[in-house]
């Protein structure tokens, strides 16, 4: 009995190492992402303005107001054990169910053409609540978002509040962003609710390696948002584009201003 216990051990061995190596190989319902790119959505993207305003005079901006993203492995990409081990250790890279950052039961063509309402109602209920907030509802102003190869709503807020500065700036003739780089996300209802989005930690490292030093965030995205903050990055949390636009102007002014 005894001179079979190693025989058996070296089987038991053999078959975990074996399935160890079928499940390295075997495709998982995961998506690894990465910090993406953030723009300026008072500037130009692929050579457009992202905001074109018409039937009004606009605001030169003194700052930056930045929309961020993740870069997320695609919805047929095939994603394996040794892809998810590695992302979970690592600080720069996140791993994520894949029905978390796409529709289930879609094909990749349905996703992107999904991708592309969600941004096109974004921008629509961007113009709403800006408008709206600004008291310019129904006065023949007409406004115009492009962001080339971006999809999805959560650059709602980002584009609400690029609407607001180039109209108003902080209402007192100053800029909304006091001068500085601010970044953030959250998507908008056309009432201004601010509405969470996922992904935050890895935006919050996109904000900060582009130069900003303020994050909008939605609030109860707050706890997500402040685990692994990078250094020299300040939360600023929101729930509508109200507070979002007076924390910016208090921030500039120097007053109290909420934090996570």
């Amino acid at each position: 009995m005894l001179r079979r216990r190693p025989a058996l051990i070296g089987l038991c061995a053999a078959l975990v190492t074996l399935l160890l190596a079928v499940a390295a190989l075997l495709p998982l319902p995961f998506s690894v992402a990465l910090p993406g790119e953030t723009v300026d959505v008072q500037g130009r993207s692929g050579g457009e303005p992202v905001i074109r305003i018409s039937g009004t005079g606009v605001r030169e901006p003194e700052g930056e107001l930045r929309m961020t993203t993740i870069q997320a492995t695609g919805p047929d990409a095939t994603v394996r054990l040794p892809d998810v081990v590695s992302g979970w250790f690592s600080d720069e890279r996140a791993v994520m169910p894949r029905d978390a950052v796409y529709p289930v039961g879609r094909s990749p063509r349905e996703i992107r053409e999904y991708n592309a309402e969600q941004m096109t109602a974004s921008q629509d209920a961007a113009a709403e609540a800006a408008l709206a907030l600004l008291d310019l509802t129904g006065q023949g102003i007409e406004v115009e978002l492009t962001l080339r190869d971006v999809g999805g709503p959560s650059a709602g807020l980002l584009f609400a509040l690029g609407i607001v500065n180039l109209l108003a700036g902080d209402g007192e003739g100053g800029d909304l962003t006091g001068g500085r780089v601010i970044a953030g996300t959250g998507t908008i209802g056309a009432d201004g609710t601010v509405g969470p989005v996922g992904g935050v930690p890895l935006k919050t490292q996109a904000a900060r390696r582009d130069g900003a030093t303020v994050f909008l965030v939605p609030r109860e995205e707050c706890g997500d948002a402040a685990g692994g903050l990078p250094e020299g990055l300040r939360l600023i949390p929101v729930e509508t584009l109200r507070g979002a636009v007076d924390a910016l102007r208090a921030l500039a002014d120097g007053g109290p201003v909420p934090a996570c």
